[in-house]
């Protein structure tokens, strides 16, 4: 291309081209400028500026009542440059759906909030905004990663340049079959040598799982899984009791179930930490920062948790 051609093309600007198409549609100055909002002076000075960065007219003017035509030249401006104003058109949208929250959020999440505290937020963002679209994934791995998620909900503080919100303190709850313990608190000392059923060793497990042989317990594990509608069937089963945050026995409506008893430990376990995080130094969506906002107000409004009578 040549370098003069460029440069007067770089130099042509939309509200010229939205005149331009204007006059085109209407067939005259005058119309176009009652259409756009402006003197008819004010178009005509945008025509001639355009004309001046192309190097010759766009409109033939016939004057009189005869309608304005476009040139040669004038259509091949002009039928890129409707082409050019519907992009614009579409950016312009696209811009203020955006700032009305209806963009896209991506959200890292696992088990326990999945269940208890995503669905709240989830409902909420999408009754502020119905045409936004939340994409969600659900891992646990040993060392999450953010990568290019805009929010992920992990049970500790994560690695990596990123900011977090702590939600809540998730502390550690027995589960256990109707009979198998007395109501009430439970020492922790009866679970020495007790079957149980737990998680796998990763996330908070092992900390937890230190905590309870530290107070003097050695738990036998009889069984593990990360599915936690699978380690409770177990427990109703008779396989083993499970100590399990509070989150998961919520998720689960454990204390509406007539087999089984929630039990406080003592002394308790240190609890779970539930964080959000998102990359640090960044510059939330008008998406994001509410789905931050919600997940925080959906954590106060869990309340206490509450053991078994």
């Amino acid at each position: 291309m040549n370098v003069a051609t460029l440069g007067c093309v770089t130099d042509i600007e939309l509200r010229h081209l939205a005149a331009m198409a204007a006059i085109d549609e209407e067939g005259s100055f005058g119309r176009a400028a009652a259409r756009l909002g402006y003197t008819q002076s004010t178009v005509s000075q945008q025509i001639a500026a355009l004309e001046r960065t192309l190097g010759g007219p766009v409109f033939d003017r016939p004057g009189g009542p005869r309608p304005v035509r476009l040139t040669p030249l004038g259509s091949v401006v002009l039928d890129h440059g409707r082409e050019l104003l519907g992009k614009a058109a579409a950016l312009a949208e696209a811009v203020d759906r955006f700032k009305a929250g209806d963009g896209r959020i991506d959200i890292g999440t696992f088990q326990s909030v999945s269940n208890v505290i995503l669905p709240s937020v989830v409902r909420r963002l999408r009754d502020e905004h119905p045409g936004c679209d939340i994409r969600l994934s659900e891992e646990e791995p040993e060392q999450p990663r953010i990568g290019d998620l805009d929010l992920l909900f992990y049970d500790g503080r994560i690695d990596g340049d990123v900011d977090c919100l702590k939600l809540l303190d998730d502390p550690y709850l027995l589960v256990a079959g109707v009979g198998t313990f007395p109501d009430g608190p439970v020492r922790m000392d009866l679970l020495d040598g007790a079957p149980m059923v737990a998680w796998p060793l990763t996330c908070d497990q092992p900390a937890m799982e230190q905590a309870v042989v530290r107070s003097g317990a050695r738990p036998r594990i009889v069984f593990r899984s990360a599915v936690n509608d699978t380690l409770l069937s177990m427990v109703r089963a008779g396989l083993g009791s499970a100590v399990l945050p509070w989150l998961a026995i919520r998720g689960a409506d454990v204390p509406s179930d007539d087999r089984l008893r929630v039990h406080e430990l003592q002394p308790s376990p240190p609890p779970r930490e539930i964080y959000l995080h998102w990359r640090a130094g960044r510059t939330h969506s008008p998406l994001a920062g509410r789905a931050i906002e919600i997940a925080a107000e959906v954590a106060a409004e869990l309340g206490p948790p509450a053991a078994s009578a």
